[in-house]
């Protein structure tokens, strides 16, 4: 059985995503953790995390990395392909589990990269990472799908609380999974703790299998009023975000992003509970209610 992955390298820690799962990293209180950031970053880390500037270079992050037990990567969009240097650096320095920056789409999933090309370059990420896998350097994929409280909460899943509007797509039926933050979190702890079950492997996690009609009727009984509803299709929504996309737009993009949780395109999988075989009971996630994460996001609301 391998020993615990205890000294945890984070690179991309202080984005949206890494702030997620560096806060449970923090409250888990049982790692220790450095969070790797460039020399010219001025990003601010919670206390008791060490952190490491870095001109990432491939001599220089060897030495960085010189130590922990593994390497997780948050990075965004401008980072998806330099982490095969941080593959290699990792290697190099005895790093024993690389977590590349997935957490949302199914990258394996031909109509998910059909949408959004971008994230090609993540499944070359896994290609590159099965290329290097050995006895002594291991990877896991954690594939979320959208992040449930956190999309309804800032309006990015098309819902908007101050105005009680909804956007809804091709009627709103279609089945989907989506993630918590807080499972996320727990999903990559989890991983963490399990070395031997999760050793390379791409997995799937979930919290709620829902649909966007049942968030909106969530959303009613949660605010106790009738909501505008939005009406659009996949062609419409699909066809705008690559036109802005080829503009230069990157808002294009984040429809596109949408697209592969609500668009009614065949093969697209969006149904981890259906489509693809979960991982949450090697993790030891539990199922959550669609009406309490509803709830609970409202009425954070109310605080802002």
């Amino acid at each position: 059985m391998a020993s615990p992955l205890k000294n945890i390298a984070f690179v991309g820690a202080s984005g949206t995503i890494g702030r997620i799962i560096l806060a449970a990293l923090v409250d888990a209180s049982e790692f220790n953790i450095t969070a790797l950031a460039r020399t010219t970053s001025t990003a601010t880390f919670p206390s008791g995390v060490t952190v490491r500037k870095s001109d990432f270079s491939s001599t220089d992050l060897q030495a960085a990395l010189k130590g922990q037990d593994a390497l997780i990567s948050a990075v965004g969009a401008t980072g998806f392909g330099e982490q095969k240097a941080l593959i290699d650096a990792a290697i190099a320095a005895g790093v024993r589990r690389f977590l590349p920056s997935e957490f949302s789409s199914d990258v394996l999933n031909d109509v998910v990269l059909g949408l959004l090309p971008l994230f090609n370059q993540k499944r070359e990420v896994i290609e590159y990472l099965k290329s290097k896998q050995s006895d002594l350097f291991t990877w896991t994929g954690i594939s979320t799908s959208g992040l449930l409280d956190w999309g309804l909460a800032n309006g990015f899943l098309g819902y908007d609380i101050a105005t009680r509007t909804a956007t809804i797509w091709d009627g709103g039926d279609r089945k989907y999974t989506a993630t918590n933050e807080k499972q996320l979190g727990d999903a990559v702890i989890s991983v963490l703790k399990r070395p031997d079950s999760t050793e390379n492997q791409y997995l799937y996690v979930s919290s709620v299998e829902t649909s966007q009609r049942e968030l909106l009727a969530a959303f009613e009984r949660a605010t106790g009023s009738s909501w505008t509803v939005v009406n659009t299709t996949t062609e419409a929504e699909v066809s705008e975000g690559t036109k802005k996309l080829s503009q230069g737009d990157f808002s294009g993009a984040l429809t596109l992003v949408r697209a592969t949780t609500y668009s009614n395109l065949p093969g697209l999988g969006a149904n981890f509970a259906k489509d693809r075989k979960l991982a949450n009971e090697l993790l030891g996630l539990k199922e959550e209610r669609v009406q309490e994460t509803v709830d609970r996001v409202v009425e954070a609301s109310k605080k802002d």
